[in-house]
Order: structure tokens, then C-alpha cells, then sequence
């Protein structure tokens, strides 16, 4: 079962910027030429294609207790967490916009589509619980459109543009190789990233106040140490995310081995379960 999800407050144009960084720091990578600020140019990182698929599993064991994360674009709930339905490859909901901007998205590309019809609802509940206007038909509306490549598609770059991007591109620029951009992507997949205290900014402002990055003359392992206290700290302050397995038990493991690439083989451990990459 997924089991986290988001408030979400952003500026689109700090994120227009941010995927401009990462599209610039990606093609400075397959020149050969080192991305100004990172810990290293010799090895992929996170927006690697084959990174990538390893951080959308990791992520997938952690909310969906799967690898497959591409069998997630059907799925849909409301886990009892305040934020109405969780549905998707990285869990937008009904109550915290992202769902909403993704059915924007799905319904600029294709007009007309199953789920277009929803828009005044999702716009209603929008920062609440609530299924008003989405009852009883659409989480099978829902699965039906995630049969459909355009909806897919949509998925991954809302997915790309909220979440990976603008957590990848600040970790380049803190000087992290593939295992922290992952660390960052993870965290601001679950926090989101706004005002509050435990956003995904402020979780690293809470970290830099203990290390220095890579990118600052501070040594890696040291630094995403504390950046994993202070994530840490942050799951705790809301029930839903008081287990902390998929630091403890993931994250942690991949920084004590030193595994700053991400390289394979990957064993973890998530709320007990035991998955493995080769």
C-alpha cells in the first residue's frame, strides 16, 4: 500500500528554471565535460535513463511495496490520510494539487478524456479529504485511463517536472553523485516541497546547518548523514510517516557501503519486506 503523500506549495517558474539546470547539466554529462558543482563527471547520475529506473524502484517498494513501478499508473485509493485519493506512479492526490495539475495536463493533450469530466470536482476538493463530485466512479474511471499512453506519458512528466527534476538538479548542484540526488528525490517525493517545516527545502536547510555538501568543501558520506537525520525528523512529525524503514533500513545501507553511484546489485529492506536489484 502507498504510504505517503504530499502538501505541495511551488513556484512554477523556480521549477521552469530548475528543468532548464537539469536539461543544461544532463547534456554537459554526455559531452564529457564536468556539471559545475558536482562530486563527480565520470558516472551517471539520477536523469541516466538506467539511474532512473533504479530511483522509480526504489521509490515503487517503498509506496507500493513493488518494484514495478510502471503497474502503479492504475493504482488508486484513499489511504485515511487527509489528502482524499492517492493514485499514480508517484501518488498524486485529490487534496494536495498535484492531482489536479496532472488532470489539467492529461486533459490539454487529449480533450475529451474519461477523466476531464472530473475537473470541476478536483478543482472543489482540492486541500481536503473529500470525494465530493468523484464518488462512486472515479477511481474505475481512473484505471481505465491509465490504460491509455497519453495518460501515461502525462503521469511521468508531472512526475518529472514537480518531483525529479528540481530535486535532482539541487542536488548536482550541492555537488551529490546518483545516491543523493536519490536521497533528494525521495524526500521531496514525500514531503513536497513549500513553506512548512518539513518540506523537502527545509528538511535540507535543517541538514546544512549541521554538514557542508560536496559542492561547500564537505565530505559526502558526512553530510548525507545529516541530511537522513533530518528527513528523519521530518517522517516523524506526522503519523502516516513514523516508519522510518525506507531511510533506516534503504537509504542508510547505500551511504554506509559508500555506494555514492547507486551501482548494482542493491539489497533493502522496507517495512520489513526485503527487495533486491541485480
Amino acid at each position: 500500500m502507498r504510504n505517503a503523500s504530499r502538501w505541495h506549495i511551488r513556484a512554477l517558474a523556480a521549477i521552469a528554471v530548475a528543468g532548464l539546470a537539469l536539461s543544461a547539466a544532463s547534456t554537459s554529462a554526455q559531452a564529457g565535460s564536468p556539471v559545475p558543482g558536482s562530486a563527480t563527471a565520470a558516472a551517471p547520475g539520477l536523469a541516466d535513463p538506467a539511474k532512473k529506473d533504479i530511483a522509480m524502484k526504489i521509490v515503487s517498494s517503498a509506496e507500493n511495496s513493488s518494484l514495478d513501478w510502471r503497474a502503479q499508473f492504475k493504482y488508486i485509493e484513499d489511504i485515511k490520510d487527509g489528502r482524499g485519493y492517492t493514485a499514480g506512479i508517484i501518488g498524486f492526490c485529490s487534496g494536495t494539487h498535484d492531482m489536479l495539475e496532472l488532470v489539467q495536463e492529461y486533459t490539454r493533450r487529449k480533450p475529451g478524456n474519461i477523466l476531464a469530466k472530473y475537473l470541476p470536482a478536483l478543482k472543489k476538493v482540492d486541500g481536503s479529504a473529500s470525494h465530493e463530485g468523484l464518488d462512486p466512479d472515479y477511481p474505475k474511471d481512473w484505471r481505465t485511463a491509465a490504460g491509455d499512453k497519453v495518460f501515461q506519458k502525462a503521469q511521468e512528466d508531472e512526475r518529472d517536472r514537480v518531483y525529479f527534476t528540481p530535486a535532482v538538479t539541487r542536488a548536482q548542484q550541492d555537488g551529490l553523485r546518483a545516491l543523493g540526488q536519490f536521497i533528494y528525490y525521495d524526500a521531496i517525493v514525500m514531503h513536497g516541497d513549500g513553506g512548512d517545516k518539513t518540506s523537502f527545502t527545509n528538511i535540507r536547510k535543517r541538514a546544512l546547518a549541521k554538514a557542508k555538501p560536496p559542492a561547500q568543501g564537505g565530505d559526502e558520506t558526512t553530510y548525507l548523514n545529516a541530511y537522513l537525520d533530518a528527513r528523519v525528523w521530518a517522517m516523524k512529525q506526522e503519523a502516516a510517516h513514523e516508519d522510518t524503514s525506507r531511510v533506516d533500513t534503504a537509504q542508510r545501507v547505500f551511504v554506509k557501503n559508500k555506494n555514492f553511484d547507486l551501482n548494482t546489485p542493491l539489497n533493502w529492506k522496507v517495512y520489513g519486506d526485503s527487495f533486491s536489484i541485480k
